[in-house]
């Protein structure tokens, strides 16, 4: 089984993606992660962001990887645990600018593609049940007001409400949904298909709660199971 989770930066899709899968049994990919880690090498080498060739060529050279270390998900680009740098404010403003290039994504949809040939699994990302897994069996749109949104990821960065920081998550959250939707491949966008679960006044259990129950519900429909 496939499972799409998209939406906006800040939505809690990673966490919820994350639940979701051991709940399940499944195996979770964290897309945003792969490109994070990308661009994470990218800034190791002091890539040119506009040069989406060689950006490619250097996605064609990497190995990215998630392994299960301490009872939690790493990733690991070219055999380093990157895990922390990758959430660091310098990778963060530049993996738009990198996830935005066709030339890059190709490479990349292809080795999400492969992880999930074989594989039950939950994936979460920008363009995951338009591009990456378009015969996911539940497509999710996982959303939230842009201030809760930017509360969110001040909690996570130990910013106090009501300062100019949470104000500027703000703003560099609504570039980044400018961003993601501007795309000429892989924009973030609501499909026809779409369930779409808008978590701004829901806790994480809640959310994952309803989720579930959507499976459920269907999956018995479906095949009375």
């Amino acid at each position: 089984m496939k499972i799409a989770i998209d939406g906006p930066a800040g939505a809690g899709k990673s966490t919820v993606a994350r639940r979701l899968a051991q709940e399940l049994g499944f195996v979770y990919i964290d897309t945003g992660a792969m490109y994070r880690a990308l661009t994470w090498k990218a800034l190791k080498e002091g890539k040119n962001f506009d040069d989406p060739l060689d950006l490619r060529q250097m996605a064609l050279q990497t190995s990215i990887q998630f392994k299960n270390a301490d009872h939690e998900q790493k990733i690991f680009c070219d055999g380093i645990d990157v895990s922390a740098e990758i959430r660091l404010p310098r990778v963060s403003s530049l993996v738009s600018s990198l996830a935005r290039h066709p030339e890059v994504r190709e490479i990349m949809v292809k080795q999400q593609q492969e992880m999930a040939r074989t594989q039950s699994v939950v994936m979460d990302g920008r363009d995951i049940g338009e591009c990456v897994l378009p015969d996911a069996e539940f497509k999710f749109f996982l959303t939230a007001t842009l201030e809760e949104r930017a509360r969110r990821r001040a909690r996570e960065m130990n910013i106090a409400d009501d300062t100019p920081e949470l104000l500027s998550l703000e703003e560099d959250i609504m570039a980044r949904d400018h961003s993601d939707s501007e795309r000429r491949v892989g924009a973030l966008k609501v499909l026809p298909d779409s369930i779409i679960i808008d978590s701004s006044y829901m806790q994480i259990d809640e959310v994952l709660d309803k989720l579930l129950t959507i499976i459920e519900e269907t999956n018995s429909a479906l095949y009375g199971s």
